[in-house]
């Protein structure tokens, strides 16, 4: 069984209680914009490994200049082969909002399960497949309710999904990396 932190939509800020969940999984997954590189340095699955794409917001002018060089390595699709099937995670900025979710199954087909951000909303979306999953806002920007994340394990033959949401009061507290 394979444990993915899935979050999204930091904006240069992380909440530490999402980083306390991502420190109990295997890898993390953050489905853009990111912010900043103290953000994806923040992140410590157990398992050493963080995956993220690049974001709307994820542009030279919008991040420090000292972490600049760091955002041609993000890329706007990341793939990662799980027990029982593939992840795919895109930013979904790409992908018009009207159907989004039909129109994801439609280009992922072969995929287990979907994560896209952007729109901040909290959906896990699991009544096809390959399910559609937005982990929400794990920062403080936009948390429509407070900070959140979810949690896939997946093994070969299940996966379920754990859904983390924290009350906004703690998300005012947020960790902001030094930049």
């Amino acid at each position: 069984m394979v444990r993915v932190a899935i979050l999204s939509d930091t904006h240069g800020v992380l909440d530490p209680r999402v980083a306390d969940v991502v420190a109990d999984c295997d890898l993390a997954v953050h489905g853009g914009d990111i912010g900043c590189a103290g953000v994806l340095a923040a992140l410590t699955p157990r398992g050493g490994r963080v995956a993220a794409v690049r974001g709307n917001n994820d542009v030279p002018h919008k991040w420090p200049a000292a972490d600049q060089h760091l955002l041609d390595a993000l890329t706007l699709e990341v793939t990662e082969d799980l027990p029982g099937g593939r992840l795919v995670v895109v930013h979904g900025h790409r992908t018009p909002a009207r159907d989004r979710h039909a129109k994801l199954r439609r280009r992922y087909p072969d995929a287990r399960a979907i994560v896209y951000g952007h729109s901040h909303r909290l959906v896990a979306d699991r009544d096809a497949e390959p399910w559609v999953l937005n982990p929400g806002a794990a920062g403080r920007e936009r948390t429509f309710g407070g900070p959140s994340c979810m949690v896939l394990s997946a093994g070969h033959g299940e996966w379920s999904l754990d859904v983390h949401r924290f009350p906004l009061a703690g998300a005012a507290r947020g960790r902001r990396p030094a930049r």
